[in-house]
């Protein structure tokens, strides 16, 4: 069993229901007297065999999460192509391989997810179609971000196409893009289109903060553009508090915690008590409502399996009850990349 993971306890079988059930129909009672002994045990069996499908538990490693839960950052990507892939690099031996939807699906029910937003990690125009005919008519994907370069004279030809699919929901920009566009009028007018479009932006920093100051101003000159920062609270590297919480003051900004674990001195915590402070802190500067869960998968294998990962952001949400694990798993995601 992973660890954090709950048992379900079913102190009654359904046999043992409905043995409780029989002292309570009384030879007066209406069933008892308009139906013989074969047609109330014929009643009993499909009684039990409901009751079955409702109570039994299956094997604690495959238990569902109790509500819908939404990775809402994933990758696919086959090196097989005939072009290759441009990441990840052939001397991953972790990643390089087939990164296909049957391996996510096999990955992550077992552990209670219930669907993903894939992110286009290839800058490669072609590859965003790629992955749209990839994951056509697949339950488990609800939306998906492409990976298109603002700024440029061909955006607004490319978003137009792409957003005739009703499956993206938004456009992902790293942090560089930032730093040498926020003063150019074109990359602006871009993110108002994008905005304009109803769909939202995915920022990504690896490096450092730099990017971090250029968003504040995306975010004051486009205030109606929603924008999420990826992979906190790993990313971006030795962000401060106050850096975060000036753009957490913009109603629209929300935070994808999809970069929760992290290896130090060779060894990566596998306790959510270890990630518990700055967790706290991105829950106090974005409330409730602007949290976001993501795995960063396939990339997250680098530090532990899939049930790892989600084990450890579970337990640390789950003190927070029902409502807020609602939020945080599913329903901020939609209210944010709103997909149909």
């Amino acid at each position: 069993m992973a660890a954090g993971a709950s048992v379900i306890k079913t102190p009654h079988s359904p046999l043992n229901i409905v043995r409780e059930m029989l002292p309570t129909l009384s030879y007066n009672s209406p069933v008892t007297q308009n139906v013989n002994r074969r047609n109330f045990l014929r009643g009993t069996g499909a009684t039990l065999l409901t009751l079955s499908a409702k109570t039994s538990v299956p094997d604690a490693s495959a238990a569902p999460a109790p509500m819908p839960v939404i990775d809402t950052h994933i990758h696919f990507y086959d090196p097989r192509r005939k072009d290759g892939i441009p990441w990840p690099p052939s001397t991953d031996a972790v990643l390089y391989h087939p990164v296909l939807p049957p391996l996510f699906e096999s990955t992550v029910k077992p552990v209670g997810v219930t669907g993903a937003v894939v992110i286009e990690a290839s800058p490669r125009l072609e590859d965003n179609q790629w992955v749209l005919d990839l994951v056509k008519g697949d339950p488990m994907i609800v939306a998906f971000v492409a990976n298109l370069e603002a700024g440029t004279p061909e955006f607004r030809t490319n978003l137009a196409r792409f957003h005739k699919n009703p499956l993206v929901r938004g456009v992902r920009i790293f942090d560089e893009k930032f730093v040498a566009g926020v003063s150019k009028p074109a990359f602006l007018e871009d993110l108002k289109r994008l905005a304009d479009a109803d769909l939202s932006l995915d920022a990504i920093g690896e490096t450092d903060t730099k990017w971090l100051a250029p968003l504040l101003t995306v975010t004051e000159k486009v205030p109606n553009l929603r924008i999420i920062i990826n992979h906190m609270p790993e990313e971006p590297p030795a962000w401060k508090a106050d850096q975060i919480r000036a753009l957490a003051k913009h109603p629209q900004v929300y935070c994808k915690v999809s970069g929760v674990l992290k290896t130090v001195a060779g060894k990566t915590a596998t306790d959510a008590a270890a990630y518990r402070a700055v967790l706290d802190q991105l829950w106090e500067m974005f409330g409730p409502d602007r949290v976001v869960y993501g795995s960063n998968w396939p990339k997250s294998d680098h530090l532990a399996p899939y049930a790892t990962v989600f084990s450890v952001v579970k337990q640390y949400v789950e003190r927070k009850g029902t409502a807020a694990q609602e939020k945080f798993f599913s329903k901020n995601a939609q209210a944010f990349y709103k997909w149909a």
